[in-house]
């Protein structure tokens, strides 16, 4: 296989560089590679210094799709983004709001716009569904923060919160592995999760979390997290993020989504977790 036919295989939306034998300097993308080459050319590609922003696919349109959409729109040709597409489970909600060239109604159809990057800023659902799919054609992003703690801004399976109170006070809810306490709280439990996939050597089942409902924290989110080492060493860092009752997203979490964002320039096909 010459050379181009292989560039062409790798990177067919990249813009790219051939010095053919000639000594003659020719451009083009991958997938219309000039036919005079012998294969004894030289081929340059270098994504950060593409000319050909980085596409972007947003999967949701609740509080943070919205804000990462407008991000794009506004800031993203500065920052060397564009939009490809923005899905919602009711694509009704998009009318009006997303030009409709970039409305993707049937999320199975994603590949089509040929993203360098998608976010998911949904339901885990979609994750489990559409996440491998994803990884295989894009670099995706799974961007998931937890939220807590008043009761109002958990969204949880079952009727663990189904009896809750105002002025109750403090309610532990759950406490046990990441792996039992994921399904009871998908929406809510991201930075455990993450902490589980970055400790590989105790996963889901070897690290511990609590969730607790406590009706004193009307104006923030808390995180803490705690590392035992030998010898006595721990750590132990809290976390508090504004937010307002009966919200899942902490008003923080919005300038993080966007930064993480900025960073991402292509992860070889692997999760990016922030």
């Amino acid at each position: 296989m010459k050379n181009w036919e292989l560039l062409t295989t790798a990177f067919p939306r990249q813009t790219l560089h051939c010095v053919c034998p000639q000594f003659r300097l020719t451009s083009g993308c991958a997938s219309s590679w000039p036919t005079h080459c012998s294969g004894k050319c030289t081929a340059i590609w270098n994504m950060a210094t593409s000319s050909s922003p980085l596409r972007i696919g947003v999967v949701g349109y609740g509080h943070l799709g919205q804000y990462l959409v407008e991000k794009i729109c506004t800031d993203g040709a500065a920052r060397g983004f564009t939009l490809a597409f923005v899905w919602n489970r009711n694509p009704a909600k998009l009318k009006g709001l997303v030009p409709d060239e970039l409305i993707l109604t049937d999320l199975s159809a994603f590949a089509e716009r040929q993203c360098d990057v998608i976010v998911e800023v949904c339901h885990p659902q979609i994750v489990k569904e559409f996440g491998p799919h994803f990884l295989s054609q894009s670099h995706f992003m799974a961007l998931f923060i937890r939220m807590s703690k008043h009761p109002s801004c958990f969204r949880l399976t079952g009727d663990l919160l189904s009896d809750w109170a105002e002025g109750e006070g403090r309610r532990v809810l759950f406490k046990g592995s990441v792996a039992e306490l994921c399904p009871l709280a998908p929406n809510n439990v991201n930075t455990m999760a993450a902490a589980a996939v970055a400790a590989g050597t105790l996963g889901f089942t070897g690290v511990q979390g609590e969730i607790v409902s406590d009706t004193a924290l009307s104006d923030y989110h808390v995180v803490e997290v705690e590392v035992t080492g030998p010898d006595g060493f721990s750590v132990h860092t809290v976390r508090r993020n504004p937010a307002k009752l009966g919200a899942v997203t902490g008003s923080a979490t919005y300038s993080s989504f966007w930064n993480s964002l900025l960073l991402c320039k292509g992860h070889g096909g692997r999760i990016y977790l922030c």
